[in-house]
C-alpha cells in the first residue's frame, strides 16, 4: 500500500473509493495501461477480481451481478479495443437500467497529442450507451469524478457509467480525502390530488388495464402493484422487463406485450378504457406501431422515476415523475376510499373471469405438451416436466432462451423477486455470464443460466470464468440448430409484404458443422452431458443438479434446420 515516505497515488485511491463504495468485485480483463491499479490489488485482499477472456463477457456478468443486488457494480475493461468490443454489451446494461460504474484506463494524459498507438476518443465511444461518460484530466479531482460517476450510476433512472482513468492520474499522488458516494433518494410521492384523481377515473374504468415494467422491481413495488391490481381487476401486462415484477401465478398476470411487433402488441393496448402505466414506457419494440396504441377515449395515467418515459411516444392524461411503490401505495389507499360496492362487484366479477381465461390458456398449452411428449427431437417442455419439479423453490434463473423461454415459466413460475432474471436490451449472449454474476451475489443458492446455441456462442468463454472462480453455476443450451427467432420474425415479414412462404435463409441454420458443447464445455473446464432422447432427460438433470462443479447440459431440440444445403447454396 502506503508509507509515510511514499504518499498514496491514484491507483491505490481509486480501489479504496470502491471499498467504501461496497464494491468488493471487479469484473474485468487486463490491459497494459491498466496494470498499475491491477497489481494494487493485491495489496487489498477484500477485493475480488473476476477474471473474464473478453470485455463483453466481463461487462454482462456484471450485469447479472448488478441487477441481483441493485447496487452500483464495478467493471473493468482495456482501453480503445477493449471498449470497442464491449460496445454491445454496454448498450444492453443501458436499456436495462444496469448500475455499471465501468473503468479503463489510457497510457496518459501526455500522450493524448501523440495520436499513438491505441490512441481514441474514449469519452466519445462510450457516450451513446451509457449514461454517463467522462475522463479524468487532474489528479486533484480522481476522486471527485469517481464518486460523481457512481452517484449518476445508482440513481434512478440508473444505468452503466464511463470513466477514463489515464495511467500518469493513476500514479500521481493524491490528497483528496476517500469517504463514501451519497446517492440521494428518489422515494418521491405524487401530489395528494393527483392521486386521487387518478384513483376516480380507474375506479369508473369498464376496463382497467395496467402496464408495468422493471421500474417496479427496482423499486420493490410488487406487492403495492398486486394490490393495486386486485382492487381494480385489471390484467397486468409487462412491457419492458427483464425482472420479477409480480408473481407471475397470479390469476391477473398476463405476461409481456412482446419488445418486436406493435401490430401484435396493438390489441392489447387497445383494449382498456383506463390505462395504467408504472415504471416503464410505451413500448419496447423493434417495431413500433407508429399510430396511437390506445382505443379511442381511452385514458391513460403514468407514474416513473424517469421523467423522459413519460409522454415519449404516446398520449398521457395524468402523469408524475414519481417513485413507483409510494405511487401504488398511494393509489391503492385512494382506491380504497372511492370504490363503491357496485364497482368492487365489478372488480371481482373481473378478475374471476381473467383468472379463468389464464387458468385455460394455461391448460390448453399443457395438453399440447403432453401430445407433444414423445416426439424426437425433444421439445423445451419434456426437459422442463422433469427439471421443474428437482429445483428448490429459491433457484434462481437467467433466462436467455428466448423461443424456448415459455416452457421455462410455464412449469417453473417465477414468483420470487430477485430470483427470476430475463435477457433485454437486445444484444445476444447474456444468459451464461449473467448466470455467473448471479451465482457471485447469491453464493448459496442453485443458479441456472438458459441461452440459445446462437447466443450462448457469442459468449461461450464465459465457462471458463466459471470454472476458474469454482462458481458451480448450472447451465443448459437449448440447441434448435439455429438463430429460431430470426425464423420466427421471417415469417411475419413474409406475412406483412405477402410473400409466399419458402426455405428458411440458410444464414439462420447453425446446423453444420455441429457445434460440439460438450467438448467446448470440457476445454474451458466444465462439466458436460448432451441430451437427445426422453431417458436422458432425467439422469442428466441428476447429474447436473448433484455436481459439485459448474456443469452443462446440452439439450437437442426440435428444429428446421437443412445440413445437406449448407455449402451447396451457402454462399447464394
Amino acid at each position: 500500500m502506503t508509507t509515510a515516505s511514499a504518499p498514496k497515488t491514484g491507483r491505490h485511491a481509486i480501489l479504496e473509493q470502491f471499498l467504501a463504495d461496497g464494491m468488493t468485485h471487479m469484473f474485468g480483463n487486463p490491459g497494459t495501461v491498466e496494470q498499475g491499479f491491477l497489481d494494487a490489488l493485491s495489496d487489498y485482499p477484500d477485493f475480488k477480481y473476476i477474471l473474464t477472456l473478453q470485455e463483453s463477457v466481463a461487462v454482462m456478468a456484471a450485469d447479472g451481478y448488478a441487477r441481483a443486488t441493485k447496487r452500483p457494480t464495478l467493471v473493468q475493461i482495456h482501453s480503445t479495443p477493449g471498449l470497442g468490443n464491449a460496445i454491445g454489451a454496454l448498450y444492453q446494461a443501458k436499456r436495462g437500467h444496469a448500475p455499471l460504474v465501468v473503468i479503463g484506463a489510457d497510457s496518459g494524459v501526455k500522450y493524448f497529442g501523440m495520436d499513438a498507438q491505441m490512441a481514441g476518443d474514449l469519452v466519445a465511444f462510450a457516450e451513446p450507451v451509457t449514461k454517463y461518460s467522462t475522463c479524468v484530466y487532474d489528479p486533484a479531482s480522481l476522486l471527485r469524478v469517481l464518486r460523481r460517476a457512481i452517484k449518476i450510476a445508482a440513481t434512478p433512472p440508473m444505468g452503466p457509467v464511463y470513466v477514463c482513468l489515464p495511467m500518469d492520474i493513476l500514479d500521481a499522488p493524491v490528497s483528496e480525502e476517500v469517504f463514501p458516494t451519497f446517492i440521494p433518494s428518489t422515494r418521491v410521492a405524487p401530489e395528494p390530488e393527483l392521486v386521487n384523481e387518478a384513483a376516480r377515473r380507474l375506479a369508473a374504468a369498464e376496463r382497467p388495464m395496467l402496464f408495468i415494467g422493471d421500474g417496479i422491481a427496482y423499486a420493490r413495488a410488487q406487492a403495492e402493484l398486486t394490490h393495486v391490481a386486485e382492487l381494480l381487476g385489471a390484467e397486468v401486462w409487462e412491457a419492458n422487463n427483464g425482472e420479477l415484477n409480480m408473481d407471475t401465478t397470479h390469476p391477473l398476470y398476463q405476461g409481456a406485450t412482446g419488445h418486436m411487433f406493435g401490430a401484435q402488441s396493438l390489441p392489447i393496448t387497445r383494449k382498456g378504457d383506463v390505462n395504467l402505466v408504472c415504471g416503464t414506457y410505451m413500448l419496447p419494440e423493434v417495431f413500433p406501431e407508429l399510430g396511437d396504441i390506445f382505443a379511442p377515449g381511452a385514458q391513460v395515467i403514468h407514474f416513473d422515476l424517469d421523467g423522459y418515459e413519460i409522454a415519449k411516444n404516446h398520449r398521457v392524461t395524468l402523469g408524475a415523475v414519481a417513485d413507483p411503490k409510494l405511487s401504488l401505495a398511494a393509489l391503492a389507499e385512494a382506491l380504497e376510499r372511492t370504490l363503491n360496492p357496485a364497482q368492487r362487484a365489478a372488480a371481482q366479477a373481473r378478475s374471476q373471469a381473467i383468472g379463468a381465461a389464464k387458468a385455460a390458456r394455461i391448460a390448453e398449452q399443457k395438453a399440447k405438451d403432453a401430445a407433444s411428449r414423445a416426439d424426437l427431437p425433444l421439445h423445451m417442455a419434456r426437459f422442463m416436466e422433469e427439471l421443474a419439479p428437482r429445483l428448490p423453490e429459491d433457484a434462481v434463473i437467467f433466462d436467455e432462451a428466448l423461443t424456448n423461454s415459455p416452457p421455462i415459466t410455464r412449469y417453473f413460475p417465477p414468483r420470487r423477486p430477485e430470483h427470476y432474471f430475463l435477457t433485454r436490451g437486445g444484444s445476444l449472449g447474456l444468459g451464461f455470464p449473467g448466470a455467473i454474476g448471479l451465482k457471485l451475489a447469491h453464493p448459496d443458492k442453485l443458479v441456472i443460466g438458459f441461452s440459445g446455441d446462437g447466443g450462448c456462442m457469442y459468449t461461450i468463454q464465459a465457462l471458463w470464468t466459471a470454472a476458474r472462480h469454482k462458481l458451480n453455476v448450472k447451465f443448459v443450451v437449448c440447441n434448435n440448430l439455429s438463430y429460431r427467432l430470426l425464423q420466427l420474425n421471417i415469417q411475419a415479414y413474409w406475412q406483412e409484404r405477402d410473400i409466399a412462404p419458402r426455405p428458411y435463409p440458410l444464414s439462420f441454420d447453425l446446423s453444420h458443422p455441429p457445434l460440439d458443447f460438450v467438448k467446448m464445455a470440457e476445454a474451458l473446464g466444465i462439466a458436460a452431458t448432451r441430451v437427445e432422447r426422453p431417458e436422458q432427460i432425467v439422469p442428466a438433470i441428476e447429474r447436473m443438479l448433484n455436481s459439485p462443479t459448474s456443469f452443462l447440459i446440452d439439450l437437442a431440440l426440435e428444429n428446421d434446420t437443412h445440413p445437406e444445403l449448407i455449402g451447396v447454396r451457402c454462399g447464394q
